[in-house]
């Protein structure tokens, strides 16, 4: 497996992410030795979505309005259906998305995450995966959509669901750890 050693990671969550899809990345991404901080437009802990209630609350590292997406190596956006419905609301998560980008740094989307990915129109002429009720905003935003459990397409990765979190993280390590990718070039 790749090391991340000298490699920093945003997680851009809000209240109702899914809880898997926050932890799992987190803490693989800490294993194989990247800096992850969770970001959030609130301070102190964001609360998570488990099964059919509220799970685990996650300390927020750095508050949206405080973070630079130049300070990071690579970018983690995790589903459940209120977390990026919430954030693909508000512009600030949005250009934050658009800056990571534009800078060619690997983007990670797993489940209901890619309405950022669509919000920030970053999936035009890209293979993609989401949650198969987004599919039709994947597909309206001109995104390639294919039901596989992980799509990479040149370091925007993207997964269904948590079944699919070992491949997503995987996957994840791996774009992160080759860096800077040309995302421009289709």
């Amino acid at each position: 497996m790749a090391r991340l050693n000298d490699k920093k990671v945003a997680i851009l969550a809000t209240h109702g992410f899914e809880q898997s899809e926050l932890e799992h990345p987190l803490n693989a991404l800490r294993e194989a030795g990247a800096t992850v901080h969770v970001i959030s437009p609130e301070s102190g802990e964001i609360k998570g979505w488990k099964g059919s209630d509220w799970g685990t609350p996650v300390a927020v590292d750095e508050t949206l309005d405080d973070a630079q997406a130049d300070h990071f190596d690579a970018l983690v956006l995790p589903g459940g259906q209120i977390n990026p419905d919430l954030l693909r609301a508000n512009p600030t998560a949005v250009e934050f998305v658009k800056a990571f980008w534009a800078a060619g740094k690997p983007i990670g989307a797993i489940c209901h995450g890619p309405w950022l990915l669509v919000e920030a129109d970053v999936v035009k002429g890209r293979k993609i995966t989401s949650y198969h009720s987004i599919k039709t905003d994947v597909v309206n935003a001109g995104g390639e959509w294919e039901d596989s459990e992980c799509v990479c397409d040149n370091g925007l990765v993207t997964s269904r669901n948590p079944d699919d979190l070992p491949a997503f993280s995987a996957k994840m390590i791996e774009e992160i750890a080759e860096g800077r990718h040309d995302l421009s070039a289709a």
